[in-house]
């Protein structure tokens, strides 16, 4: 079994990040993907603006927008936002690892968190325990060793609402919860 772990801020969980779980899915790059809320991201500049509460919200709201083929292989684990204190990748690799044990784990990353795997906390180890799912971004130049065609969409624009490309249940949560006013 393959279990992929997506990890992110999903400040919020926009239409590029359901476009990556779909072809993941439907391409059997994995057999069962957990999106991963971070809670405390080290090597982030600026702290989530939505709670993490919301967030995971958010993203089982997504998830649940998605269609029965792929939802039923999609799970929000909120490990991370439970978490006190930083984030570590790691920790969450060795909690997942222990709950599907004999399972390969794979990390997907876009080419932008990859650049910094060399900063991240027990890089060494984590390296050796996970395969590394690099996808493409079209606003960052790297090195993809997974093609999905992404979308050229991010949460900053969304929260800056220079774009809509999100779930109609994730858009009318953040209305109803006035997240991302504009200030």
């Amino acid at each position: 079994m393959r279990v992929g772990l997506y990890g992110g801020t999903f400040d919020p969980i926009h239409d590029g990040h359901l476009h990556v779980i779909r072809e993941l899915i439907s391409r059997k790059i994995v057999d069962q993907l957990l999106v991963v809320p971070a809670g405390e991201p080290r090597l982030r500049e600026n702290a989530p603006v939505a709670t993490g509460a919301d967030r995971r919200q958010m993203c089982q709201l997504a998830v649940n927008s998605l269609e029965a083929d792929i939802k039923s292989k999609v799970e929000v684990n909120p490990i991370e936002i439970l978490r006190q204190g930083t984030s570590y990748a790691i920790d969450t690799v060795e909690a997942i690892a222990a709950t599907y044990e004999g399972a390969t784990i794979s990390l997907i990353l876009g080419t932008d968190a990859y650049e910094k795997i060399d900063q991240w906390h027990r890089a060494e180890e984590l390296k050796k325990m996970v395969e590394f799912i690099i996808i493409d971004r079209p606003d960052f130049p790297g090195q993809p060793n997974l093609s999905i065609d992404a979308l050229a969409v991010s949460a900053t624009d969304i929260r800056s609402h220079k774009s809509d490309q999100i779930p109609a249940p994730v858009a009318a949560y953040i209305k109803e919860h006035n997240l991302y006013a504009s200030k």
